[in-house]
């Protein structure tokens, strides 16, 4: 009899082992296939967004370009501008001086000639 009651608590013990062994396995079927099925949505979804970039970003970036090259040309016909007030500037520096440099030579010529002519009359 005492091999009987081992024999059955081995035979209960591996049942409750095999139960819980099948249970574990179908626990994990069951997240392995959800798992399957979220995963097969993610690719379904990311699909869907990679066809709307491309057909929503190639407008978009065609647009950026042309408004770009727009800023660009824009920024260039400044930079002429800019370059063309710079050689005004200069020129009116130049013909100032030429101007102040004249009216200054004059100016001591005259001062000389005044000079001369009372330092003449003593």
């Amino acid at each position: 009899m005492n091999i009987e009651v081992s024999q059955v608590v081995l035979n209960n013990g591996i049942t409750f082992l095999a139960v819980s062994t099948g249970v574990m396995v179908l626990v994990v079927g069951g997240f392995i296939i959800k798992l399957l099925v979220d995963l097969s949505k993610l690719a379904k979804n990311a699909n869907e967004t990679t066809l709307l970039l491309n057909t929503e970003l190639k407008p978009t970036l065609t647009e950026l370009n042309k408004t770009l090259k727009s800023v660009n040309e824009i920024v260039q016909n400044t930079g002429e501008g800019m370059g063309n007030m710079k050689l005004g500037i200069e020129n009116i520096f130049k013909k100032t001086k030429l101007v102040s440099g004249t009216v200054f030579s004059a100016f001591l010529k005259g001062f000389m000639g005044a000079y001369t002519l009372f330092c003449k009359k003593k």
